[in-house]
């Protein structure tokens, strides 16, 4: 399987994860399938690129060692299509896992998913933006409806 297919199967993954959390009702079976077969999945193959990778099991032409301590070496790391499918499927995995956590502390707290909405898109095109701004409005909104928990 090529990097590119790998690449598109992520993103697609992740876009019917995020979709699941705008448009659809949340069901507890929903939720978990999120959580589940969108972040689950994403996770595992996220820890078998790395391993493969770094292990030398799955080629990676042009690669070299990782070196998380400079900017070169992460610019080296990102440079292979392997390095690049690798570290986006880490943004998405994460990024997914946190649009869950706002649109279930949201509708615990009764907050609109009118309110939700936005801040998930946030979440998904930039995700510690979405982050910083539901950290931001979430309080005040439950405080003021009395659903502070």
């Amino acid at each position: 399987m090529s990097w590119d297919a790998v690449f598109g199967a992520v993103n697609l993954l992740a876009l019917l994860g995020w979709v699941a959390l705008i448009a659809l009702p949340r069901w507890p079976a929903l939720l978990a399938a999120v959580l589940y077969l969108g972040v689950g999945l994403l996770c595992l193959v996220y820890a078998a690129g790395l391993i493969g990778v770094v292990s030398g099991l799955i080629p990676n032409p042009g690669g070299g060692g990782a070196d998380f301590s400079t900017i070169d070496g992460i610019r080296a790391i990102f440079a292979t299509d392997a390095g690049v499918t690798i570290g986006w499927t880490h943004y998405l995995a994460f990024d997914l896992f946190v649009g869950l956590w706002i649109a279930r502390d949201g509708d615990a707290k009764n907050i609109s998913r009118f309110v939700q909405a936005p801040v998930l898109f946030a979440t998904l095109m930039a995700g510690p933006l979405g982050l910083g701004l539901w950290l931001l409005i979430r309080e005040p909104i439950a405080r003021r409806q009395g659903r502070f928990r």
